[in-house]
């Protein structure tokens, strides 16, 4: 089946863009535990690029499921890739489905962790805040200094 041929290829696709994302998450703990704003920065370019990668990759093996799917003179049946390894006895499409679920697992795990970073770092910002506040209220009207002239010619 030509189709299933490139299902395991777009599969394969977004595997690599998977582990590329666990890195980057790698990476982004690494920033976030050091405070390091401009690599966090950074970091978020490269997730808002990977993710659209996915997501362009996703509505591929969704189309391709569909049209693997599909009965001659049926409707198309919303298969699973769990069914389509069932339906086909392919091996080698049971280890991407095992590998891309112990990704987005992974995916989740790193995601959570860096989200409670985050939480905590502004719990510490307006903490920090609610401090300096506390001593001086707000900032002071700077009185005016100088004079502005005005040249008319």
């Amino acid at each position: 089946m030509k189709s299933l041929g490139a299902l395991k290829t777009i599969l394969m696709e977004q595997e690599k863009c998977c582990k590329a994302l666990v890195d980057l998450l790698q990476k982004e703990r690494a920033y976030l535990i050091d405070f390091e704003v401009s690599g966090i920065e950074e970091l978020t370019k490269g997730k808002d690029t990977l993710l659209l990668r996915l997501r362009l990759l996703e509505e591929e093996r969704l189309r391709l499921t569909a049209a693997l799917a599909a009965v001659p003179g049926g409707p198309p049946a919303d298969v699973t890739l769990r069914g389509l390894v069932d339906r086909t006895g392919d091996a080698e499409l049971s280890g991407i489905r095992l590998k891309l679920v112990s990704l987005a697992q992974s995916i989740e795990d790193l995601n959570s962790f860096n989200r409670h970073l985050i939480d905590r770092s502004l719990g510490s910002i307006r903490c920090a805040t609610g401090f300096f506040q506390a001593f001086g209220g707000p900032l002071p009207e700077r009185p005016a200094r100088g004079a502005l002239v005005s040249r008319e010619t």
